[in-house]
């Protein structure tokens, strides 16, 4: 069974940054980060892949940065100069061999 834990969420200032995490308990091919508000949908915030490229949803280019370290099957989002409109639940998505899955979800609050 493939485990996936999430972790780095809280409560920050806008302004501020945050680090989520993601670890794995197998091989990640793609890893990806979505993020999802009270009555909408799930949105796509940056992806990674088995290459190494990397793309962002428009809203955090120059602010968040993807990163993958395929030896400790883990994916981190840094998350720079925070809006309160990133306030939103996190969840890392991976593709394996066998599949894809999701972590349970971290949350990310934006306020002062």
């Amino acid at each position: 069974q493939v485990q996936l834990v999430e972790s780095g969420g809280g409560l920050v200032q806008p302004g501020g940054s945050l680090r989520l995490s993601c670890v794995a308990s197998v091989s990640i091919r793609t890893l990806a980060w979505y993020r999802q508000t009270p009555g909408k949908q799930r949105e796509l915030v940056a992806q990674v892949f088995s290459g190494g490229y990397t793309n962002y949803v428009d809203s955090v280019k120059g602010r968040f940065t993807i990163s993958r370290d395929n030896a400790r099957n883990t994916g981190h989002l840094q998350m720079n100069s925070l809006k309160p409109e990133d306030t939103a639940v996190y969840y890392c998505s991976i593709y394996t061999d066998s599949g894809r899955y999701w972590g349970q979800g971290t949350q990310v609050t934006v306020s002062s």
